[in-house]
């Protein structure tokens, strides 16, 4: 028998994060079915906060991601190695700002970012030969920028893992990792953020952090007595200051 508390948390998932049809759809979409990456949701809802109305992004790796930046960025340029997936991400996803570019096993994967000889204020990592775009990244990462690790957790059992962190702290970029669930997945993983000592972009909102996902304090005062009503702990004490 599962708990009425338990049933809110199962319910919070459902509705809010949209879990259940990730996994049965296979598919990376938010609540509103808009597509989000494949990071972690702590990952999505931080890098969600912030404005990148000027900002050009560069993906090692194409997806659900590519349309998340396209919706939020000035430039997305995305790199695809794998002919299927090419295909069905060209015949899928749009954007007028948004550019997919394929590379054969002839082409140096990790080399696609230097050849325009562009500075990337967000740089994803999250396709194949993850150290060599590391070492890449670094060169081509914009003054106050971020790189984004994917399956950082791997380091644990992957030496291309271990190196491709050394390259990024090695360039004195500050570590930053969001463990958590993710879209389409049934156990956990890691992504991490790379920053730039200088990380300067623009918050969408007055106050940060926002309120997230679930977040009890995102209620009206009502509606968190009523949430309240059927737990087993007392309502918190809040701050009249702030409504």
């Amino acid at each position: 028998m599962y708990s009425d508390r338990f049933k809110q948390f199962i319910e919070m998932w459902q509705k809010d994060f949209a879990i259940e049809r990730s996994m049965n759809e296979k598919v990376c979409v938010d609540r509103d079915g808009k597509p989000i990456p494949w990071y972690t949701y702590p990952a999505i809802e931080y890098i969600s906060q912030f404005d990148y109305s000027d900002k050009k992004i560069f993906e090692f790796g194409t997806g659900y991601s590519s349309m998340y930046w396209a919706a939020r960025a000035q430039k997305v340029i995305s790199i695809e190695d794998k002919p299927e997936w090419f295909k069905k991400f060209a015949a899928e996803f749009s954007a007028p700002n948004w550019q997919m570019r394929y590379c054969d096993e002839k082409q140096g994967y990790e080399d696609t970012i230097l050849a325009d000889k562009e500075k990337y204020d967000v740089i994803v990592i999250d396709g194949k030969r993850r150290a060599e775009c590391a070492a890449n990244a670094v060169k081509a990462l914009a003054d106050g920028g971020m790189i984004i690790l994917d399956d950082s957790d791997r380091i644990n059992t992957s030496q291309e893992y271990v190196q491709a962190v050394k390259y990024l702290r090695d360039a004195d970029l500050l570590q930053v990792d969001f463990y958590g669930f993710c879209p389409m997945n049934n156990y956990t993983k890691t992504t991490s953020i790379f920053f730039k000592r200088n990380f300067n972009f623009d918050s969408l909102y007055t106050v940060q952090p926002i309120n997230g996902l679930g977040n009890i304090w995102s209620m009206s005062r009502k509606e968190r007595k009523q949430f309240f009503r059927k737990q087993e702990y007392p309502l918190p004490e809040e701050n009249t200051e702030v409504k």
